[in-house]
């Protein structure tokens, strides 16, 4: 079958919390591809490696494979602003990939987790929200590719919040958060372990309030805000973080280039992944709206950071 082997630590997490069986895997790749030919609304990537990547982010449950499949693909329509003219050598994507302003950590925590840096160094307002939001669902796209790892162990997030001012979080209505969220958690198998904040300002606690009416309880539940380093040094060995974290992995300007360099080798799978997606007028029953996705815009707390 046409799919990377895991090594054999990985393999071995792979069994014991994702429910992988060696012997069954090959039996469970064909299930997903037999099913996605008798969907006539979806057209999706059919190759091993991929559905192997959805089967390990659902615990080889084949319905909720099915379901984030469909998922995945429906978002991808819904939100042509955010999964279309996925050009990483764009004017706007270069100035976001440039700005350090994502840092992917080249070695892994003790857990085996990838860990990923989010910082405020652009200015508000200085890049449209939704190409923000489409580099970072382009890096989603080039993990669930690439990075076996964050596959198999999960992924854990450190947001910097060190320069965010009140016009970076306005820029932020709860609408833009809500489909933002949806589409991080509902449509991708990936294994989110941590949310770490730091360096937070005043008003975060605004910030937090709303989206705790739109974070899924497990991942609420795994949110942490820390008031100094020393904090956040007990839940990440100094050996992989930055020097500018207190840590022993040189300065953010010397590994930074990781995430850039991950999303411009995928550029030619970005490109082609734009012939993918649903037809809701071809969906079995009734398609679905924008509001069956992500509700009704006024629906949702407003974000007042004044």
């Amino acid at each position: 079958m046409g799919y990377r082997e895991l090594t054999p630590e990985l393999q071995a997490k792979a069994e014991k919390e994702l429910n992988e069986d060696p012997k069954r895997r090959d039996q469970d790749i064909q299930h997903i591809k037999e099913w996605l030919k008798k969907q006539p609304h979806l057209k999706a990537r059919d190759d091993d490696q991929w559905i192997l990547t959805f089967l390990r982010g659902c615990k080889f449950s084949l319905e909720k494979t099915k379901q984030k499949l469909d998922m995945y693909y429906t978002l991808r329509s819904a939100l042509p602003e955010i999964f279309t003219n996925r050009d990483p050598f764009s004017p706007t994507a270069q100035k976001i990939l440039t700005s350090g302003s994502v840092v992917v950590l080249p070695q892994l925590d003790d857990e085996g987790r990838r860990v990923t840096i989010l910082r405020t160094v652009l200015p508000p307002n200085s890049v449209p929200l939704h190409e923000s939001i489409k580099l970072n669902m382009m890096g989603a796209d080039a993990t669930l590719r690439e990075d076996d790892a964050a596959v198999v162990c999960g992924e854990v997030t450190i947001q910097d919040m060190q320069g965010m001012t009140m016009a970076h979080m306005s820029a932020w209505t709860p609408w833009q958060l809500k489909r933002f969220m949806t589409c991080y958690q509902e449509g991708y198998p990936l294994r989110p372990k941590g949310i770490h904040m730091i360096n937070c300002p005043p008003g975060v606690e605004k910030v937090m309030s709303v989206l705790d009416s739109i974070l899924k309880e497990k991942i609420r539940k795994r949110v942490m805000i820390h008031s100094d380093l020393e904090s956040l040094h007990k839940h990440f060995p100094k050996k992989i973080l930055p020097a500018e974290y207190g840590g022993d992995a040189g300065p953010i300007d010397k590994i930074q280039n990781m995430w850039k360099e991950r999303i411009e080798r995928n550029a030619e799978f970005y490109k082609e992944d734009e012939k993918y997606g649903v037809d809701e007028s071809k969906r079995p029953g009734k398609p679905k709206t924008q509001t069956d996705l992500f509700g009704v815009e006024g629906s949702f707390r407003q974000l007042n950071v004044d």
